[in-house]
């Protein structure tokens, strides 16, 4: 068994800023991470694989660990809709969710007016965050599968600035983009920032991907992390290198 890492100040607050997603369809699976990393992450991401095999139970397992929840749903659908599936999730209490911000302005505003409406009688509100460009699609992706002929970068600029009118706190988006939508928003904008890859990992399906420290050092006010951690034989040591690494 290896010793437990002492963090440093600065990297228990890091630590608090790494979502780690919980990308599988076992809860006996959920089970060993959470209990494997337990002191270690304080932030998990739910899914569509998990949620889709377990619903709520996923996430309440998750909460009596002590951890709290992203839930990664990516939410688009007429405005009526999406609002109500968002005072379901202000009754959840979990720490953030997102939408498409593609859904438009009006499901973006009538979900920030619902949200705002049902945390006003809840214990704590939701972070609600605009899902702008799948890391996993490229310049080249957008102009031939969308028709959209701007550049990613103006693309990825147009959505948060149509998210951030809508009241949202926030978005997620690829780390290349993260220093660009800090200068634009500001320091209290939220960037959850996924396709992120320790040195030496692979890139999988991401094609837009940055170091830990990389995107922390751009702006990014949280990390999104899966295989590298979850599908390792240690997870827990996986954890500890990357924390060595900021």
């Amino acid at each position: 068994m290896t010793a437990k890492l002492e963090l440093s100040s600065n990297q228990k607050t890091l630590k608090d800023r790494i979502i780690v997603a919980l990308d599988t369809s076992s809860l006996d699976m959920v089970k060993k991470l959470v209990g494997e990393l337990e002191g270690y992450v304080s932030l998990y991401k739910v899914g569509f694989e998990l949620f889709t095999a377990h619903g709520w139970d996923a996430v309440d397992l998750v909460r009596k660990k002590g951890a709290d929840i992203f839930l990664d749903l990516k939410y688009h659908d007429i405005p009526n809709t999406v609002s109500k599936a968002a005072e379901v999730i202000c009754e959840k209490d979990v720490q953030m969710f997102n939408l498409h911000t593609l859904g438009g302005l009006e499901m973006m505003k009538k979900t920030r007016e619902a949200v705002d409406r049902r945390s006003a009688i809840r214990k704590r509100k939701p972070i609600i965050l605009g899902v702008t460009i799948l890391t996993s699609h490229s310049e080249k992706d957008l102009a031939r599968d969308f028709g959209m002929n701007k550049t990613l970068d103006q693309s990825v600029l147009d959505l948060a600035g149509l998210a951030k009118k809508a009241g949202l706190d926030g978005v997620v988006s690829s780390p290349q983009e993260v220093e660009m939508l800090r200068k634009e928003f500001g320091k209290d904008f939220i960037i959850v920032t996924p396709g992120i890859r320790p040195p030496g990992s692979p890139k999988d399906d991401q094609k837009r991907t940055f170091t830990p420290q990389e995107a922390f050092e751009c702006g990014a006010s949280y990390i999104v992390i899966g295989r590298p951690i979850t599908s390792v034989s240690n997870p827990r040591q996986a954890m500890e290198k990357i924390l060595e690494s900021l």
